[in-house]
């Protein structure tokens, strides 16, 4: 079966503002007006370079819809999707949560776009219209909790084609692998006591959001044991990434046996990114990708949704996006031109600090099930 994709051009029209990077302009401390990391032009150079590649027609389109109020409301309270409705209505838009996640008007239709997208993916695959299928959508998602939007997301996404899967669909378990530079910790709060949800986040220590993340950090009540967290010291690269895949992620995933693998994608773990401090190539992400996908395929006869999450290098995210996406359905098309310098870099192989950070979380693995 062939790969579904999922993306419309409104994503890209979501209106963050003038920004100073992540704050608001102000002449009088000296801070003038800017851009926001999230721009649209990532996802737009993204999209346009599986076209352009001719990628596009090996894929299966997936059209995006809405998510209603009440598959909201599977994920966050009934106050938070009321709040961004509302803010959304104002012409000056409002902020998810956090001061640094701005929006503009008409945002709620967009965000609740990204959401219903992505239960449109989980349900392509679980009717075997494709194989597996990546959501090219925008805002991101992962850091949005029950009750508040953080890190540039509105609502969290991938736990809402999670619940959808699990409310609507009859999937008993799904498992849920995050591989953004920055901690899921939305998404872990939301399954925090649910042993039918297995969440685990590779990220680098400690940069966003602050002290979240920790190994320590492993469910709660039933769910206990079903958090899983890999943070790694700054500058991994792609052997320590693999490492803890193969350590951690693959023998996590078999153990839990999933009925459907979901994957929080995000590319600020590359080595240019301007958020993360991490030193993936576009190959160390098809590995990731051909890994989890082999998995998948071994406990879920391959039923795999992937959505874009962060990623902040206009120039660099399309080349690892169009990776991934080649993976999935077992094409190659142009090759990645920062591809030779990003691998030549110092330190892409697995470090000692780097092991000994995954070798400290892979004893969690076992406990899954008991």
């Amino acid at each position: 079966m062939a790969t579904g994709y999922l993306h419309h051009e409104v994503f890209g029209w979501l209106d963050r503002g003038t920004r100073a990077a992540l704050f608001e302009p102000d002449p009088r401390l000296g801070v003038q007006p800017l851009w926001h990391y999230d721009m649209s032009d990532t996802r737009r150079r993204t999209h346009e370079l599986v076209v352009v590649s001719g990628l596009i027609d090996e894929l299966v389109p997936i059209r995006p819809r809405p998510a209603t109020e009440d598959e909201l409301r599977r994920v966050h309270t009934p106050a938070h999707v009321a709040r961004i409705q509302a803010d959304s209505d104002r012409p000056g838009g409002g902020d998810s949560g956090d001061g640094i996640s701005p929006f503009g008007c008409g945002t709620y239709d967009i965000a609740a776009l990204a959401a219903g997208g992505v239960i449109e993916a989980v349900e392509a695959v679980w009717d075997n219209r494709v194989r597996n299928a990546y959501t090219l959508v925008r805002p991101p998602g992962h850091h949005a909790t029950a009750d508040e939007g953080m890190g540039f997301c509105v609502f969290n996404n991938i736990a809402v084609g999670a619940r959808h899967a699990q409310r609507a669909l009859g999937a008993r378990r799904v498992a849920i692998v995050d591989w953004d530079v920055h901690h899921g910790n939305g998404t872990q709060a939301v399954f925090y006591d649910d042993p039918d949800v297995l969440t685990i986040s590779l990220h680098q220590d400690n940069v966003f959001p602050v002290d979240s993340g920790k190994a320590t950090e492993r469910g709660t009540g039933a769910g206990l044991g079903y958090a899983l967290n890999v943070p790694l010291p700054p500058g991994t690269g792609d052997g320590g990434y693999r490492y803890a895949m193969q350590t951690v992620v693959i023998p996590a995933i078999q153990r839990f046996q999933p009925d459907l693998v979901m994957v929080a994608c995000g590319f600020d773990a590359g080595a240019m990114d301007q958020l993360g401090r991490q030193m993936v190539t576009s190959e160390g992400f098809r590995e990731l990708t051909a890994m989890v996908a082999h998995v998948a395929d071994r406990v879920c006869d391959g039923r795999l949704v992937l959505t874009h999450e962060g990623g902040y290098n206009p120039a660099t995210v399309p080349f690892s996006g169009l990776a991934v996406i080649e993976t999935l359905c077992g094409k190659k098309t142009v090759a990645d031109p920062f591809l030779p310098l990003m691998s030549a870099m110092a330190g892409q192989d697995l470090q000692p600090a780097q092991r000994d950070a995954v070798d400290a979380v892979a004893g969690h693995v076992d406990d899954i099930g008991r």
